[in-house]
């Protein structure tokens, strides 16, 4: 059944869209020009406030008519995507937003020849009042230039990444979920898209953004995964590319999990590539262990992606009084745990029932675990808005 819903009519302290910037009222040409880029379900009324330095916009906001209690974790095209361009050797500058579709690349582009590309993930909530929350957005701000020093990139600075960030999810509003239907994933990528035919850095770079409304990521929902471990295919070795979000570290897991999926498993559990025994990842997700007053999870050494989600979940537990360690966490300890979860941008807090190993399957109750469901409740009510933000991770567009 399709719904819908009005957002009632607020003033935003921000430009609809932020490469028209003026500082008089917008002219009866400008208020045709942005009249033609919205969409038909977004009605704006212009009113010059003289406090505010560009334009401000009263608007009123009627969400995109989708089934909202059906949405999975899959690609939903919205109105607007971010591409921002940039020279070897320069900096980033001019960005605009531009239609959602294609884009075009050479066919020697780094990218497709030397995968030469970053992804990064983080989600838009809709508040009940109709504001909008972004997640510790200056944190996948500062992983990406991580990960791009690693890969030979430029990028973006901290305050150009939130700013894009901000404009594309202001653009694509209407898609946001209402508040408890899901959230608007926000997907930033940097790539190599000038062309280049030996092994070398591309000559040119492109930061894009696109968006799009999702729901639960595993088919199971906030229910719990059943994973298998993989002691022969890896994900990361030492001194790799396992601890930047490079699009090619993905691409490495597809063998394992399509076969996992196959046999009715969630997804896989990673082990270490020299001794085989020590716990690194599952193919999106960090994994923590809980004994006890206990919560152990494998520490960042170069093979595990630091998690924005495993790091906020770090600091909850601990506020919450667990005991949380960061080290080599061995399978035996996995096998004789009391709960066991997984964290991500996309899986937020993921329980684990069940965990196979060599043919044996290890059960860890029924349902969902009492930290697991802890946690999962301190963080999304927080992302939500639903919570006060004592931690102040939150950043509110309105």
């Amino acid at each position: 059944m399709e719904t819908s819903a009005v957002i009632p009519t607020f003033r935003l302290s921000f430009p609809i869209f932020p490469s028209l910037h003026h500082s008089s009222p917008p002219s009866l040409k400008l208020q045709k020009q942005l009249h033609n880029h919205v969409s038909s379900t977004l009605s704006l009324s212009l009113r010059p406030t003289p406090s505010l330095s560009n334009a401000s916009y009263s608007q009123t906001v009627e969400l995109a008519d989708i089934e909202w209690d059906n949405l999975g974790f899959g690609l939903q095209p919205t109105d607007y995507m971010y591409i921002m361009k940039c020279q070897q050797g320069g900096t980033f500058s001019k960005g605009e937003l531009k239609r959602f579709g294609n884009i075009e690349l050479n066919p020697s582009a780094g990218v497709l020849n030397y995968g030469q590309g970053l992804f990064e993930g983080l989600k838009a909530y809709r508040k009940e009042d109709g504001n909008i929350l972004l997640f510790r957005p200056e944190e996948n701000a500062l992983r990406l230039q991580m990960g791009a020093e690693r890969m030979c990139m430029p990028f973006p600075t901290v305050d150009q990444f939130v700013q894009s960030v901000k404009d594309t999810v202001l653009a694509n509003k209407r898609w946001i979920p209402p508040t408890g239907k899901g959230s608007l994933y926000i997907r930033p990528l940097l790539m190599g898209s000038g062309p280049v035919l030996g092994l070398a850095p591309a000559p040119e770079y492109t930061f894009l953004i696109y968006v799009s409304p999702v729901g639960n990521y595993f088919k199971e929902g906030l229910a719990p995964i059943n994973l298998i471990i993989e002691n022969e295919l890896h994900r990361a070795t030492p001194g790799g590319t396992g601890g930047v979000k490079t699009i090619g570290n993905y691409a490495a897991v597809l063998k394992a999990q399509s076969a996992a999926k196959a046999k009715g498993y969630s997804d896989v559990l990673y082990l270490d590539c020299v001794h085989k025994k020590y716990l690194e990842e599952v193919s999106s997700c960090n994994i923590f262990v809980v004994k006890g007053n206990n919560i152990s999870t494998p520490a960042i050494k170069g093979t595990i992606l630091p998690g924005i989600t495993r790091k906020s979940i770090i600091d909850v537990a601990r506020n919450q009084g667990f005991q949380v360690e960061e080290r080599q966490v061995s399978v035996d300890e996995l096998l004789d745990a009391d709960e066991v979860f997984c964290t991500g941008t996309a899986v937020v807090v993921s329980p684990v029932g069940s965990v196979t190993y060599h043919g044996k399957r290890v059960s860890y109750g029924e349902g969902i675990g009492a930290v697991s469901q802890q946690l999962y409740n301190t963080l999304t009510r927080l992302q939500m808005g639903l919570t006060e933000d004592v931690m102040n991770w939150t950043l509110e567009l309105r």
